[in-house]
């Protein structure tokens, strides 16, 4: 899959699986989708750190964003996606767990009609299905409590 990435063109995204809901990146930012590994756990405060993963002797930092995008705490997951982050002083490569396989697609990008949740930045629409694009950096500076208020809301019947 990587090969593939690194070929694929500006309308390429990479859709990935969060429980039992798709959501996409760009694929311009993902580095691999990597097997499951050792989590390392340590003590912290902050809110998205699930723990660290080494790979290819680099430690990346894994976040759980499903309490941000499914309203609770990640689903059994099978492997984790890894993209880069961008900072002032480079590129960072960070991992989030996802649930199934990744699958890389072309389709048409279409800005967010509102800003209420800026993770997410716009929507595809693969096979009629409306996929959600995440803004990677915005989503993992993103505050787990203010963004679960507004989607509890949303699940309630």
């Amino acid at each position: 899959m990587i090969a593939e990435i690194q070929k694929a063109d500006a309308n390429s995204y990479v859709l990935l699986q969060l429980g039992n809901r798709r959501f996409a990146l760009p694929s311009a930012i993902v580095s691999e989708l990597a097997p499951p590994v050792r989590l390392h756990t340590f003590p912290h405060a902050s809110s998205l750190v699930s723990g660290v993963i080494v790979r290819r002797g680099r430690i990346v930092p894994v976040y759980d964003v499903a309490s941000i995008l499914l309203g609770r705490t990640s689903p059994v997951h099978r492997f984790y996606l890894i993209a880069r982050r961008t900072f002032s002083d480079g590129p960072e490569s960070s991992a989030i767990p996802v649930s199934g396989e990744c699958e890389l697609v072309t389709a048409e990008f279409q800005e967010a009609s509102d800003n209420i949740r800026p993770h997410i930045s716009g929507r595809l629409l693969v096979d009629d299905e409306s996929i959600e694009v995440l803004n990677f950096d915005a989503l993992l500076a993103s505050d787990p409590a203010r963004h679960n208020a507004p989607l509890r809301a949303e699940i309630q019947p």
